[in-house]
């Protein structure tokens, strides 16, 4: 995992992903190297609203620590595992999460949860 990567979550629809294409463009003709970025961009703030409730920004909170095993991460949210599954489903879907399968010892596997970035930023145009 590269902690260097910025992660942008916007909810600045078409627009801002292609005022986001002309910036990089711009850097790019100047000879400017790109700092590495992931931006998951929504249509509208109320459709990254409903990505990022409360609860899965807590995930992305606790992930960012540490690589974490999806059971452990339940045990310290104080919410079922099988929720805090499907909450990392959906944020390893946009972008946000990563996770790999390691062993466990005389148990088969486990999956433990990776954050992308050190640092997410969401931005909400209204």
């Amino acid at each position: 995992m590269s902690k260097k990567v910025k992660v942008r979550v916007s909810g600045d629809g078409v627009k801002g992903f292609f005022d986001r294409a002309r910036e990089h463009a711009r850097k790019l003709d100047r000879g400017l190297e790109l700092a590495p970025e992931i931006t998951v961009s929504f249509e509208n703030a109320s459709d990254m609203m409903r990505v990022l409730s409360a609860q899965r920004i807590r995930l992305l909170r606790v992930a960012r620590k540490k690589a974490t095993p999806v059971s452990d991460l339940a045990v310290g949210l104080r919410r079922d595992t099988r929720a805090v599954g499907r909450d990392v489903d959906l944020l390893e879907r946009f972008g946000l999460l990563r996770t790999r399968y390691e062993k466990n010892a005389g148990h088969g596997k486990r999956r433990i949860v990776e954050s992308r970035a050190a640092k997410y930023q969401l931005i909400a145009t209204i």
